[in-house]
């Protein structure tokens, strides 16, 4: 049976949805860890990537690889680049790219593209988790999320994101794992939950929020899970 795969950056993001999962064993691949088991009637495989694109690359490849995941699901915290965007607001990935490699560079290397799409069905699960989840706390919106070896803090390297590449949020591991996934070919989508506002006080913010963050999109993604359980 596929499996529905689950990667998240660090602990605390996944640390509700392994509460509910009832286990089934666990397997270790180039030092990371992988967890299956059941989850609202649905066979999933839950890891930790670590901080950064590379090691989210590596961990969806090998998730890939080894459970046959129908879909991937990125979920976590993320700065919050959008004016509007307040903390604890969630963003469910549209598309993703980079921040740190040049859109030409994107296009003319391979793959030759310069943003992977999420798969409309899995947006709309999430649309969907969203509506049944929220509370008067946090609003949600569909949007482009980049990602970049960096935690952005800077005034003047939030405007220049905003600016090239229209993002709602930036993050270390989404366009890493939206790339694996589109040149496997499985569907996948980001769920990010504002943890800052990715300016001069963001340090501050990001450890007030992050466990109220990483919360909602756990939430979130339960959610999600039991309503593809039904269908």
């Amino acid at each position: 049976m596929k499996k529905i795969g689950i990667i998240a950056a660090m602990a605390l993001e996944i640390r509700i949805i392994k509460e509910h999962l009832v286990i089934a064993g666990t397997d270790n691949f180039a030092g990371f860890t992988f967890i299956t088991g059941s989850l609202n009637g649905k066979m999933v495989v839950l890891t930790i990537s670590g901080i950064g694109k590379v090691n989210a690359a590596i961990c969806a490849q090998l998730m890939i690889d080894h459970y046959d995941v129908e879909c991937i699901i990125n979920t976590g915290i993320a700065n919050g680049i959008a004016p509007d965007l307040r903390t604890c607001d969630v963003v469910i990935s549209e598309d993703v790219t980079y921040h740190d490699v040049r859109p030409e560079q994107m296009i003319s290397c391979f793959p030759n593209k310069e943003v992977f799409t999420a798969d409309q069905k899995m947006i709309d699960y999430a649309i969907h988790a969203c509506d049944l989840t929220r509370t008067e706390n946090w609003e949600y919106r569909v949007g482009r999320i980049v990602s970049g070896e960096q935690f952005v803090s800077g005034v003047r390297k939030k405007k220049q994101i905003i600016q090239q590449y229209k993002a709602q949020c930036v993050d270390m591991e989404g366009a890493a794992i939206g790339h694996v996934a589109h040149v496997n070919r499985v569907q996948f989508v980001i769920i990010r939950s504002i943890s800052d506002s990715a300016n001069r006080d963001a340090s501050l913010d990001y450890q007030t929020f992050e466990k109220v963050s990483s919360n909602i999109s756990s939430n979130i993604v339960i959610q999600m899970i039991h309503l593809m359980g039904e269908y």
